[in-house]
């Protein structure tokens, strides 16, 4: 009886010790703020990922789309050990909520463009929105390939911040308004919702308006209730926001070409694999090319279903518009942002094409 009741005591302590074992392992191999497992890179065994994907386009944009078939790619060449979560609409936090997060080493990713990637530690990446400054995407192209980008992009990365994809033509940003804008004087005052970022908001600045940055999110009420006069942004995210049934004037100033880079954390990206990493990159990759055919056949499609809402369409002169806009260069804070001679650089990278 005795001898029972000590196998029976000596059974129990062994299996409270694996059960203690066995939390302890998977609680360390948790990733915080995320719903994956880790990767174990000293045996080359990759475990299964979840990567939650956020931005703040709304269902049927072409982001929106690309972002789903980006998360089916994934999980079809990974076999089903990576995944994407995609979060629409904003659901997710704001873009710089997103960043702020993917610099915490959540494991989610995020669009990033210049001048938000600027703000986070590359300053000379913001002249990618500059206005006026590309006159087509294949200059963007040319600037994406150069040695000078690949020096950002190694910053970044030093930051906290891995580009995983820099394709992904967000699109050409125009005008919404609700008055009339034929002229640069017209925007003289109007509060026109931008990013939250220097450049954005400098670059408004210089054509007279009162850039007013605020979520995407919360555009459609601002305009209702008179908080705003307009915004701006490619003509698919202009439509599929229903933006054009509070502001009924659409302005072709075509102000940016807007490349959008899709960012994850520095330390998630090293934790993978080696495969999983070029998984994670040529998928993404893949999912831009799509993204941009998807933004070229929407921008017409669009143009057209919002003069089919009562949407009056101008277009303006761009020389006027590029002209006011000069004077954004010669601002002492954007000065002061880039290093010496950036803009004359990357002229000169472009001009190469």
């Amino acid at each position: 009886m005795k001898k029972k009741l000590i196998a029976t005591i000596l059974a129990m302590v062994c299996a409270v010790s694996l059960v203690g074992c066995g939390g302890a392992t998977e609680s360390g191999n948790a990733t915080k703020g995320t719903e994956t497992a880790a990767t174990d890179k000293s045996s080359g065994t990759a475990t299964e990922i979840t990567i939650s994907f956020g931005h703040d386009n709304n269902p049927g944009d072409p982001v929106e789309e690309a972002a789903e078939y980006w998360a089916d790619r994934l999980e079809e060449v990974s076999g089903g050990t990576m995944k994407i979560n995609v979060y629409p609409s904003g659901q997710l936090g704001s873009k710089s909520d997103l960043l702020d997060q993917i610099l915490a080493g959540d494991t989610v990713a995020a669009i990033g463009n210049g001048p938000f990637l600027a703000d986070l530690g590359a300053p000379d990446l913001g002249i990618l929105n500059a206005p006026y400054l590309f006159s087509s995407w294949e200059e963007l192209d040319t600037l994406v390939a150069s040695d000078w980008y690949q020096e950002q992009m190694d910053i970044l990365e030093q930051k906290g911040i891995k580009v995983l994809a820099s394709n992904w033509r967000y699109g050409v940003r125009q005008t919404l308004t609700v008055k009339p804008v034929e002229h640069v004087s017209d925007l003289k005052g109007m509060k026109i919702r931008t990013q939250s970022t220097t450049v954005h908001v400098k670059g408004f600045e210089c054509l007279g308006a009162t850039p007013t940055p605020m979520a995407l999110s919360d555009v459609y009420t601002a305009l209702q209730q008179k908080t705003i006069d307009g915004l701006e942004n490619p003509l698919s995210v202009l439509y599929s926001g229903a933006y054009y049934e509070v502001a009924k004037n659409l302005t072709l100033d075509a102000h940016i070409r807007d490349l959008s880079c899709i960012c994850v954390s520095t330390d998630v990206f090293n934790s993978l694999t080696e495969e999983q990493q070029q998984w994670l990159i040529e998928t993404c990759e893949e999912a831009g090319e799509y993204q941009n055919e998807l933004a070229a056949k929407a921008d017409e499609e669009c143009l057209q279903k919002m003069k089919d809402n009562g949407v009056t369409v101008y277009e303006v002169d761009e020389d006027e518009f590029k002209q006011a806009a000069e004077s954004f260069y010669e601002d002492p804070e954007i000065q002061s942002m880039w290093s010496e001679g950036l803009v004359d650089k990357v002229k000169g990278i472009i001009s190469e094409e």
